[in-house]
């Protein structure tokens, strides 16, 4: 069996430092952690090459010897990152990756007119400090040139991930969709707390005591699809429950606005009763 290639990984940051042991736990070499030269960037990317066996450089003094150099940095950065890094090595032969949802493997066009062969590859999962989620099953958007696809085919699968091609023009409306999935239900459940905290609860409490609800929405939603997993006064067509939760939340600042926008989406998409009525109440 061929020895998996080593990879260095550009970006010891939330979504660097998760991939980075996800790959040293799937047998693959990570050689390099490359970082910014900050004194914060260079502390990161220590702890991370200490934690996988890997060497700490900055994007200064790198040495890219890997045969697959990832990219993990913030968008607005990639394209700058590759043309500093395109100075540092010769790259005919190796693959570059970076992991934007929203952006294409183009960022990457500066590598491939030294020889590279680039793609994006972005997993459909949250990344937050200090937490390696599991990769097993998470589905990776990839598109790019064939080798570097192909490579990254092969590391999706040792990691048990799941790769679907995307086009490059679909990228972001397929970064929209997982800012749905995760981000903004978070700000959702934020909105949530505020209004617990007009009904006397404390933000602390409020979390705890949501988990239940949220918890078993999940599971309908898993197991159901979103028709079994919708409740409450909108699927009963109760407009007199709504005027009197727009009553309230026009008290609270900014939750009005937030109910509303998925109130109205619920009314689009979701079953519900006295469909005009509740379009009345909710001003559409």
């Amino acid at each position: 069996m061929a020895a998996k290639p080593r990879i260095a990984m550009v970006g010891p940051g939330s979504l660097g430092s998760a991939l980075a042991v996800s790959l040293s736990n799937a047998g693959y070499r990570v050689s390099e952690v490359v970082s910014r030269e900050g004194r914060a960037s260079r502390q990161r990317a220590r702890r991370l090459a200490n934690r996988v066996g890997a060497r700490a450089t900055t994007t200064n003094r790198p040495a890219l010897t890997a045969q697959i150099v990832w990219l993990c940095v913030p968008d607005r950065e990639i394209a700058r990152c590759a043309r500093s890094l395109g100075e540092a090595s010769g790259w005919k032969g190796k693959v570059a990756l970076h992991s934007s949802g929203a952006l294409s493997s183009d960022e990457l066009s500066v590598l491939r007119r030294k020889g590279a062969a680039v793609a994006s590859l972005h997993p459909m999962m949250t990344f937050v400090q200090g937490v390696t989620p599991s990769l097993e099953g998470v589905p990776f958007a990839l598109e790019g040139d064939a080798l570097a696809v192909r490579t990254a085919r092969a590391i999706v699968r040792q990691l048990k991930g799941e790769v679907f091609p995307i086009q490059k023009k679909q990228k972001p409306a397929y970064h929209a969709w997982g800012a749905f999935a995760s981000p903004l239900l978070i700000s959702a459940l934020v909105t949530a707390e505020q209004v617990a905290g007009a009904a006397g609860i404390g933000r602390e409490s409020a979390r705890r005591m949501m988990l239940p609800i949220v918890l078993q929405t999940m599971a309908n939603y898993a197991c159901r699809g979103p028709e079994g997993a919708f409740s409450g006064p909108i699927v009963r067509g109760d407009a007199e429950t709504l005027r009197k939760h727009l009553k309230i939340l026009g008290r609270i600042r900014g939750t009005k606005e937030v109910y509303l926008a998925l109130a109205r989406s619920a009314l689009r998409h979701l079953p519900t009763r006295n469909r005009r009525l509740l379009q009345e109440v909710l001003g559409f």
